[in-house]
């Protein structure tokens, strides 16, 4: 079984998340890895699990927020 980088759970079905830079992270559930993984939007916080929008290096969970941070500019998903 293997320990849970968040919680703590050892559980017998948890999975490891390899990053981009190397190191892992074994998680015992989406929820304990989206705590960790998720980015949180620049204007409400919360987490982003879906795509998002992207503004000049920053991350929204939506238009509406983008917009709240950096006024109405023609801002698309990204491709």
């Amino acid at each position: 079984m293997a320990t849970c980088s968040v919680c703590g759970n050892d559980y017998d079905k948890a999975f490891t998340v390899q990053m981009w830079d190397g190191t892992s992270r074994t998680y015992d559930s989406v929820e304990c890895a989206a705590h960790v993984l998720a980015p949180r939007c620049g204007h409400c916080e919360c987490q982003i699990l879906g795509h998002g929008v992207e503004v000049h290096g920053q991350v929204y969970c939506c238009r509406h927020c983008a917009d709240a941070m950096v006024g109405s500019s023609p801002i698309t998903d990204r491709a």
